[in-house]
Parts: C-alpha cells; sequence; structure tokens
C-alpha cells in the first residue's frame, strides 16, 4: 500500500476527540476540496511503498489500542480490507475517516467516521469544480454506510448559508440518527477555528447537532503529523 504518513497523536475530532490514537494516512483521494488540509496525500504516489505488516507493526510501536485509517480517501483503496483484518486481529479499535464516496461490505470497523462533502468544499478552478461535484456526494453510499456500520456524520461548515444543504443532505440519506451527527467548523487555521466555532455553535444549539471541535488545529495549528 501507499502510506503517506504515520504517526501517534490525538484524535482531533468527532466523538473519541482527545483520545491518543495512531493515524494511518494512506494516499490518494479522487477528490479536490477548497479548504482540504490534507492536499499533500492527494496524489496516489504521495507516499511510501508499506507491506501490511509493516503498517501493523509500526502502529503497534505506539502505545495506543485505537487506530484511525485516513487519507487520502481510504475507502477507495483495494487492499483496505486486508488492512483492517490485520491491525482488529491484533486488538486495535478501528476508526475509518472517509468522505463517504465508497461502500466496502464486512469491514472489522468499530467506526466509520463519514464526512460527507457539502458544495462549499468545491475547488475555484473550474476543470477541478467539474471533477469535484461529479463524485463528492453519493447519497447512496452514504446510506449503506449508515446501515451497515456503527458511524458518526461530520458536516464542516464554512457558513450559516451551509445549514439547509446539511438538513437536506440528512433527509435524502434518511434513517439517520441526529445523535451521530456533528457539525465542524471549516478552518485551516487556529485563528480561523477560534473565528467560526461560536458560529458553529449557535448552529448546534438551534438544531439540536453535536459541536464537532478540531483539536489538531487548536493545539498545533497548521502542523503536520500531529
Amino acid at each position: 500500500m501507499r502510506v503517506n504518513e504515520i504517526f501517534y497523536s490525538l484524535q482531533g475530532e468527532g466523538f473519541l476527540a482527545g483520545v491518543p490514537s495512531v493515524f494511518v494516512r494512506l494516499a490518494g483521494c479522487p477528490l479536490r476540496c477548497r479548504w482540504c488540509d490534507t492536499k499533500y496525500a492527494w496524489d496516489e504516489t504521495a507516499g511510501a511503498h508499506y507491506s501490511i505488516e509493516k503498517i501493523v507493526q509500526t502502529v503497534q510501536q505506539n502505545r495506543s489500542k485505537f487506530v484511525v485509517i485516513t487519507g487520502g480517501e481510504p475507502m477507495i483503496n483495494p487492499d483496505l480490507p486486508q488492512l483492517v483484518q490485520k491491525l482488529k486481529a491484533s486488538g486495535k479499535h478501528i476508526t475509518i475517516e472517509t468522505a463517504g464516496i465508497a461502500f466496502i461490505p464486512a469491514l472489522p470497523c468499530d467506526l466509520m467516521s463519514i464526512s460527507p462533502k457539502l458544495s462549499n468544499s468545491t475547488p475555484d478552478d473550474p476543470k477541478l469544480a467539474a471533477i469535484h461535484e461529479d463524485s463528492r456526494l453519493d447519497i447512496a453510499v452514504l446510506r449503506e454506510l449508515i446501515d451497515n456500520y456503527k458511524y458518526q456524520l461530520k458536516f464542516v461548515v464554512d457558513s450559516e448559508a451551509d445549514l439547509p444543504e446539511i438538513q437536506q443532505t440528512i433527509e435524502e440519506i434518511g434513517n439517520v440518527d441526529s445523535e451521530k451527527v456533528m457539525l465542524m467548523p471549516q478552518a485551516a487555521t487556529r485563528d480561523e477555528l477560534l473565528a467560526k466555532s461560536p458560529m458553529v455553535a449557535d448552529l448546534c444549539k438551534r438544531t439540536g447537532l453535536a459541536f464537532c471541535h478540531r483539536l489538531q488545529v487548536l493545539l498545533w495549528n497548521t502542523a503536520r503529523g500531529r
């Protein structure tokens, strides 16, 4: 597998925020989100070749039981099932972070952390925008994921104007447990996070949805591998 980086940190987002975790960042993502903070992992060649055994050995060098497989977009990797099976067999709690654009059945995954991409993610470049719009949101795939896995839904909020689109997406998916939905400020820097968090907090109070922090931005700003 092509691995962009493996590092030990705190989970920054979602209902497991603050939990020490080992992150395995796989290379390659077909999306080109405007505000993506891991553009360095977009290209499928953006990393080094690791055997699955080497990934597992590297993960086991760290103390945490919790492993986060992220990207890029891990759900497009054909070797993902074998990796997850090996990590699970070693006693790890597995979170997979995904945009929800691909479905793989029967993964031994403890938490599918799904971040559907709203129109606020569309890049400014017209060519990239056309590619992005064709693949950023697949309601049928999202429905399969939430029907087959323990999940959380994280929506990136850039402004209050995003709320109707979020509500429409939830309605279209159907059968969504509102207690598993989170709203997260769009923020690449600590200053942006602090500026937008009150707005998102107000939306959470208005809707009853949970606030999703971004501890990695708060604690380490733009640093990689943290």
